[in-house]
């Protein structure tokens, strides 16, 4: 079983260029880049054309570390103080649901755990102090 917790920066329409900044001034490696257009489509919530190169989600690589990107959804509201999340990722299902489950207790949650078409359980929740996690399982959804 593996755990990491990764900051997870969440970005106004500018994670592109941050990423090319922070290649160059941290030496940082991409790992992984993912738009908005090249995410699989949900007619529920249709991408307006000007968001489709947008960031969905990015990894780089800081020395030892990764630091995980996205921009903000389209449609929902950039917001200071969310902007940079923990994201706790494990490829143990079990112990990702037992994270949300005690993060949640006080807390506010803001998406349920639940399998997504990147995470076999995925979810975020603010917790009683203010700080907001995301819960990552690692390995591919059904």
């Amino acid at each position: 079983m593996t755990v990491r917790l990764i900051p997870y920066f969440v970005m106004d329409g500018n994670a592109n260029e941050a990423i090319e900044f922070y290649e160059k001034a941290l030496d940082a490696q991409v790992l992984f880049k993912q738009s908005f257009g090249e995410m699989p489509e949900n007619p529920e919530f249709p991408l307006p054309e000007n968001t489709k190169n947008l960031i969905s989600h990015a990894t780089i690589k800081v020395g030892e570390s990764d630091i995980m990107f996205s921009d903000a959804f389209p449609g929902q509201a950039h917001q200071m103080g969310t902007n940079v999340t923990i994201c706790i990722s494990t490829n143990d299902e079990e112990k990702a649901r037992k994270y949300f489950n005690a993060l949640k207790d006080g807390g506010k949650v803001e998406m349920p755990l639940q399998e997504t078409f990147f995470s076999p359980a995925y979810g975020s929740v603010i917790d009683k102090f203010g700080v907001f996690f995301q819960i990552f399982t690692e390995g591919n959804s059904h």
